[in-house]
């Protein structure tokens, strides 16, 4: 990478750190907590009963040995695992609207990321396009999560198309506790469903889809020429056809409700966001979804 780029990219990782650090640290942390539980709870101590305490934690055999009311306490296992499987394919590198998807990609995954470590789990990565491109393992750390993002933002592919069926059933494989896996792609590929129905009867699996508007509308620019990003083919289009775009639209329209019944079959939550709109509030959203759906 030449020396600008590497500039660059430092910036940009910067950048994203700051963002990100304020955004957890003002609304995010607390969140992810409350809707991400541990592993379980494990026994911490008994002690006297004091007036407030729930009475079904009193202890009946510390009770009549001692005379008085105990209360067993137990403590919450908080450390996860939280795995981010990140498509880095050719369609992810693509944006009309300042950011490419990666780039909104790697800013989603530090904001979770930097959540997950303020609580205790540890955090590890699978970026994948048609093969396995890299898998970095679980560690805690400010550190860690900014290699993260570089790695994203940095990394150069060597495939083009999208397989996330490999990343699903590598994660099948090595990960043998429960985990909390952030799935971001744009979604541009089919014959998955399986791994997922599959890898999310073991795990909590959010599906993260960033999408550029030009993905979803055209607008009428004349001739465009495009190129498939993960084949590599040309296409032009006429864009003044008013029938040519509204036949886009009711395909990407398809495209999404066919992607949302998926992700409801197999009871995945998922967050939607685009490039040309802030994702704050479609994060803050979903935990608070998620959030009244553990509540019932």
């Amino acid at each position: 990478m030449a020396e600008f780029d590497i500039a660059q990219l430092r910036q940009k990782v910067r950048r994203i750190e700051i963002v990100s650090n304020r955004l957890v640290s003002e609304r995010v942390a607390g969140e992810y907590h409350s809707v991400f539980k541990g592993q379980g709870i494990e026994f911490e101590e008994v002690r006297p009963y004091i007036y407030g305490d729930d009475i079904r934690s009193i202890d009946w055999n510390v009770t009549a040995r001692a005379g008085h009311p105990h209360i067993k306490r137990y403590r919450e296992e908080r450390e996860m695992t939280v795995f981010f499987v990140i498509d880095l394919s050719g369609s992810c590198r693509f944006g009309t609207s300042g950011d490419f998807k990666s780039d909104r990609m790697a800013e989603v995954c530090a904001v979770l990321a930097l959540a997950a470590i303020a609580n205790n789990d540890r955090v590890g990565m699978l970026l994948v396009t048609d093969r396995l491109e890299k898998v970095v393992p679980p560690r805690k750390g400010r550190l860690h999560v900014l290699r993260l993002v570089r790695e994203v933002l940095a990394h150069q592919p060597v495939g083009h198309g999208t397989n996330l069926t490999l990343a699903l059933d590598h994660l099948r494989h090595v990960l043998h506790r429960r985990a909390v896996l952030f799935v971001i792609s744009d979604f541009l590929t089919e014959g998955h469903e399986r791994a997922l129905s599959i890898v999310s009867r073991r795990h909590d699996v959010i599906a993260i889809s960033v999408e550029d508007p030009m993905e979803q509308q055209l607008p009428p620019a004349g001739l465009i020429e495009m190129m498939d990003g993960e084949t590599g083919r040309p296409l032009v289009l006429d864009t003044r056809d008013a029938a040519l775009r509204a036949q886009f639209e009711a395909h990407a329209l398809r495209r999404r409700q066919e992607r949302l019944a998926i992700f409801r079959r197999y009871e995945i939550d998922t967050i939607e966001l685009r490039t040309d709109r802030p994702y704050q509030t479609e994060l803050v959203q979903f935990f608070h979804r998620r959030e009244r759906r553990l509540a019932r």
